[in-house]
């Protein structure tokens, strides 16, 4: 695949992961040190998620210093502590007085059944991504929070595919950066929407066939309690509140066109969208950036998959054709 730029090509941004390929889980953090103005989209019904509520419009609070992006389920979450104390470090939060408090908000897949459940992401975890986070290019792939994701889980696991963690941006005229950085852990298909040709799909296990057949996939229960597809979309462009969760609520788009089924009962689906940028051309309306959003979204979720690799005794893409 072509090299796609990355989310840290957003002026502001820096993305750094934490891995443990023996426990087969770990984390991504998405820093902001400047700050940046931040909105949320769930659409799973699923989710697990931290610090969500400070992203409504009406909270008083209207930047935040980092996104968590974790295996681990639930008990990922606990790497917001790492997260929190480098930034406090660092003097970076919201200013309380004579205190300044790092403003972090999360998400979380389930990878508990891929490595060893007794190996979650925790603080010291969410610290050593901060320490890992830079400004240059994102290693894609089973990295960080996309080590222990898997995809195409209608038949079960043992038919399903790696998922992981792809990136992708795009320069607009007059200095305008959209990215994307998405962990792909669906219990879906994924699909290339360009072509419509199917990625990832669950083998029948007499004929080794992909399984594509809708009646056949939800004719039995999904695959439960085990996905969730998590991300963040950001732009350089100056953003409110609530167009941040716009940018947000569009760049589900491009789960929609890259995964089937997706936003089921069993997917918690997160997308935060950021906006680190003071200026604003007057045609970059957050539509226009949402849709662009979207696009790259659905590359990311491509990346993601295309260059996992097999771990957890579940096989890749990459190694098996698809």
């Amino acid at each position: 695949m072509n090299p796609q730029g990355s989310i840290t090509d957003v002026e502001g941004i820096e993305v750094g992961h934490w891995t443990d390929p023996d426990g087969v889980t770990g984390c991504t953090v998405v820093l902001c040190r400047g700050g940046a103005v931040a909105g949320v989209d769930v659409r799973g019904s699923a989710p697990g998620t931290y610090g969500t509520d400070v992203l409504e419009p009406t909270a008083t609070v209207q930047r935040i210093h980092a996104v968590l992006l974790t295996g681990g389920s639930a008990f990922g979450l606990s790497a917001v502590d790492g997260v929190m104390r480098w930034l406090e470090e660092r003097g970076i939060g919201f200013q309380v007085g004579n205190i300044r408090v790092p403003i972090v908000a999360g998400a979380v897949i389930f990878d508990l059944g891929v490595g060893r459940p007794d190996h979650r992401p925790g603080p010291e975890a969410g610290y050593a991504a901060c320490q890992a986070a830079g400004p240059g290019p994102v290693e894609e792939g089973s990295v960080g929070a996309g080590t222990g994701a898997t995809v195409a889980k209608g038949l079960g696991l043992e038919l399903g595919y790696k998922g992981g963690l792809g990136t992708a941006s795009r320069r607009l005229p007059d200095g305008v950066v959209v990215g994307a950085l998405v962990v792909v852990n669906a219990v879906g298909n994924i699909l290339d929407p360009a072509t419509g040709r199917v990625v990832a799909a669950p083998r029948d296990p007499e004929t080794g066939e992909p399984v594509t057949d809708p009646a056949r996939l939800l004719a039995r229960r999904l695959f439960p309690a085990q996905n969730t597809t998590i991300g963040v979309v950001a732009t350089n462009v100056a953003l409110t509140k609530a167009e941040a969760r716009k940018l947000a609520q569009m760049a589900h788009d491009g789960l929609a066109r890259a995964i089937w089924p997706v936003h089921t009962s069993y997917d918690g689906d997160t997308v935060f969208g950021l906006s680190t940028g003071r200026f604003r051309p007057d045609w970059a309306e957050v539509g226009l950036l949402g849709a662009v959003g979207a696009e790259l979204v659905a590359t990311a979720v491509l990346r993601a998959v295309y260059l996992a690799r097999s771990l957890g005794g579940v096989r890749s893409v990459g190694a098996n054709g698809g």
